[in-house]
């Protein structure tokens, strides 16, 4: 059975150089891959994605280490779905109203 507790929520953020061509091509493939992947972005160096269980998020936590880049620094934050509909959010000083489940998973 599903539960908010199982369910999960993967944060990718990352801090990559773009001083040189070669690092911002880099960068940019990155963020490129983290959207192919079906990550969305939350804010320019933090991408989040639902995953139905830890061993899908491992899976992806797998794919996203073989496509970090070979300079900068990504970390990888793990969320349980009941985690996630607590986030706090502003947009300037307007609190923004609670994050929804993606719908193809309200049935659940």
């Amino acid at each position: 059975m599903l539960s908010g507790y199982r369910l999960m929520w993967m944060m990718v953020l990352f801090d990559l150089p773009v001083l040189t061509k070669k690092e911002r091509k880099a960068a940019t493939k990155f963020r490129k891959f983290l959207l192919d992947q079906g990550f969305e972005m939350s804010q320019y160096s933090v991408y989040m994605r639902f995953c139905a269980g830890k061993e899908q998020a491992e899976a992806y936590s797998r794919r996203v280490e073989k496509a970090v880049p070979g300079t900068g620094k990504v970390h990888i934050v793990y969320l349980t779905d009941k985690q996630y509909e607590n986030i706090v959010t502003f947009d300037g000083r307007l609190k923004e109203t609670g994050r929804k489940n993606p719908e193809q998973y309200v049935m659940f």
